[in-house]
């Protein structure tokens, strides 16, 4: 399945036989409120499930940082829950910009099960289209899906300092945060040394939906990366990062590494060195 289906399939799939419709997961998020349980409730996409992003698809905050990968067995009892079953499609959602649509792809990656895409454009293409809504909460079938985890590389600290010394490693994050002139979230402001910024946004065009194929590749050569060579991302928790993997697989690129914890997780210790500044060119 490629990593992005379009609204107009999503609701040509819908529309088939029941059999074949996919599990549609909706993970509307915002750091800063109002909960994505709201905007569910006011309007989905047919048959779409919620899966909050803080409950189901992280661990609790702490030593990991503040979205830590989720245990196996909780993230196969909330998949289960929402009906994700073995080899059946998959499809996420979120009204933003892809990024935790992203974060539920990649876990669902890493758990096995290839079967997944994110919606482009994800909610507003969807309603803009003048495509069903419905307020209506689902209540699917439990899935029997079956997580089995490391489908997809994670990078831990160490894993990723080498990186970014030896291949490329991409942070996420907004060029204010990565230069360190402000950290509004975690505990120190700066980057890891030898990372290069590659904002999240940038993977998304002015009409809400991802660039094709060919400008991402340009996007990320122009930033450094060389056919075949090691490449891994970062943000802030785990979340954004993962749209850089899914932007990099399609580029041409598939299986980045990521660094689930991010610099929430290499900030909270202070022998991990912080750099500040653009990088050089």
């Amino acid at each position: 399945m490629r990593p992005l289906i379009s609204t107009t399939d999503l609701a040509a799939a819908l529309a088939g036989p029941a059999a074949g419709r996919p599990v549609v997961l909706d993970v509307r998020w915002r750091l800063a409120g109002p909960p994505g349980a709201e905007s569910y409730r006011e309007g989905h996409v047919p048959g779409a499930v919620f899966v909050d992003l803080d409950r189901a698809l992280a661990a609790e905050p702490g030593e990991g940082g503040r979205h830590p990968l989720p245990a196996p067995a909780d993230l196969q009892r909330d998949l289960r829950a929402a009906g994700v079953r073995t080899g059946h499609p998959v499809v996420a959602y979120d009204d933003a910009d892809g990024s935790v649509a992203a974060r539920a792809w990649w876990l669902l990656r890493w758990a096995g099960h290839e079967e997944v895409a994110v919606l482009d454009g994800g909610y507003a293409a969807w309603s803009a289209e003048g495509h069903p809504v419905s307020t209506e909460q689902a209540d699917p079938e439990p899935g029997d899906i079956e997580v089995r985890p490391g489908a997809m590389p994670v990078l831990d600290a160490d894993e990723a300092a080498a990186l970014a010394r030896d291949g490329l490693l991409l942070d996420a994050r907004a060029t204010p945060r990565y230069a360190g002139e402000t950290e509004p979230v975690d505990p120190r402001a700066g980057h890891i040394p030898g990372a290069v910024n590659a904002p999240f946004s940038g993977h998304i065009a002015d009409n809400g939906r991802w660039h094709a194929p060919a400008e991402l590749a340009a996007r990320f050569a122009d930033l450094g990366l060389r056919p075949g060579e090691p490449v891994g991302a970062y943000c802030g928790s785990g979340v954004t990062a993962s749209s850089v993997v899914l932007a990099l697989e399609l580029a041409g690129h598939p299986g980045a590494g990521l660094y689930a914890g991010s610099w929430s997780h290499w900030s909270r210790n202070p022998d991990r060195p912080a750099a500040t500044g653009p990088l050089p060119g």
